[in-house]
């Protein structure tokens, strides 16, 4: 009798089978999965080449011989390399000022609120990712700048000394810091959300023996939660910085342009996407090549931001402890 129960159970005596109609069904679903797989590597070829060939004028003015050179500058990399200064410089601000408070909100979210206040401030982090941008960027230009202003004159006094903070303080509020903290607040909910969920799915049975061993909530999550969510965070930075890099409205409506400059509180400076938005309606010939131009180079950075953070989670997306 024993002998019979294990031949029933041994898998190699009783092979499953699968029926044809499931085995097509698969069939279909790996071709539509690798079909829109192949959709978005072709879209993003043919992206790629429209902006290349669009702006071939401006970044070769020699080749075309209607056109000697850009109108904006005396050639197209003294044209674009202050306006990639600008989106760098605020993007990075943006994810400096955000990814702390959302890992902060993320924690408290989901290791330390009680279930009554932790299920509605998660429902309001996910309102306030469906706010429009140029609500942001009202906000940034009406009221956070007139608020930024006194401080704006405190850090000119107090480190006027780092080239940051050197130059006369603007009087309107309107500059690079102020958009970086716009930034911060739109990608503030991105990041939040993505960590909140990657937090709650980390293993309890390594919460409890880190706890049972005597670890405090702290460091339960500092040896558990961290090294598990390692990737994940990185990945959630990488999407918000991605956010805060091709972000438009909110950050034309809070610059007020100008010359670029380092310091974070005086007039002036420019983004790729704010540079293309203000100027493309009226472009035409050259200057449209311009703004094309750029676009490229802010398609060149995104996409060398994603390669880097793809092969950072990479490295890291395997949990260091006993999985």
């Amino acid at each position: 009798m024993t002998e019979q129960v294990t031949e029933a159970r041994d898998p190699k005596s009783s092979p499953i089978t699968k029926s044809s109609g499931n085995a097509s069904g698969d069939k279909i679903f790996a071709g539509l999965s690798y079909g829109a797989g192949a959709l978005i590597l072709v879209v993003l070829a043919f992206v790629a080449i429209f902006l290349v060939t669009e702006s071939l004028p401006a970044l070769a003015p020699t080749l075309f011989s209607d056109q000697d050179s850009i109108s904006s500058a005396d050639n197209f990399w003294v044209y674009v390399v202050p306006l990639i200064g600008g989106t760098i410089m605020a993007s990075f601000i943006a994810i400096l000022i955000a990814t702390p408070v959302a890992i902060g909100i993320a924690l408290y979210i989901s290791h330390y609120a009680p279930r009554r206040i932790s299920t509605p401030v998660g429902y309001v982090i996910d309102l306030l990712a469906a706010i429009p941008s140029v609500v942001y960027g009202a906000w940034g230009m009406l009221t956070l700048s007139t608020a930024l202003v006194p401080v704006y004159g405190w850090l000119h006094d107090v480190l006027g000394f780092i080239p940051f903070f050197s130059g006369d303080p603007s009087t309107t509020g309107r500059t690079l810091l102020t958009s970086g903290v716009v930034l911060a607040v739109m990608i503030l909910p991105i990041i939040t959300a993505l960590c909140r969920e990657i937090f709650l799915q980390t293993p309890k049975l390594h919460e409890e023996a880190a706890l049972a061993l005597g670890a405090t909530q702290w460091e339960m999550i500092r040896m558990t939660v961290f090294p598990f969510a390692r990737a994940g965070i990185i990945s959630s930075v990488m999407l918000g910085l991605g956010r805060a890099l091709g972000e438009t409205m909110a950050v034309t409506l809070v610059l007020s342009g100008g010359v670029f400059t380092l310091s974070l509180i005086s007039s002036g400076n420019q983004t790729i996407p704010s540079e293309i938005a203000l100027n493309f309606p009226e472009a035409f010939g050259m200057r449209q090549s311009e703004l094309v131009a750029a676009g490229l180079m802010l398609f060149i950075i995104t996409l060398a931001v994603n390669m880097v953070a793809r092969a950072i989670v990479n490295r890291n997306k395997e949990f260091s402890g006993a999985n």
